[in-house]
């Protein structure tokens, strides 16, 4: 996965995430997609991160992997 790869995917991920806050009524079924949602975009924009580090780094981006959500949930902003 490169970063333009990783870029569409969080692109989608706010698109979805949009078109469930863009709702009227939004179900618990609702409320549980957005918070899985909502976890697999800090995720992608953690890899994104990483990537542009090791890059940056003169490493190889490829190194970069996508971490779990009890790590990336974990950050302070």
């Amino acid at each position: 996965m490169n970063d333009q790869d990783v870029l569409r995917h969080i692109t989608a991920l706010v698109d979805a995430e949009q078109g469930l806050y863009g709702q009227e009524h939004i179900s618990d079924d609702d409320r549980v997609r957005l918070q899985a949602l909502e976890v697999e975009l800090d995720q992608y924009e953690d890899l994104l991160r990483q990537r542009r580090a090791l890059r940056g780094a003169g490493k190889d981006p490829g190194q970069a992997h996508l971490r779990g959500a009890g790590t990336v949930e974990h950050y302070e902003q």
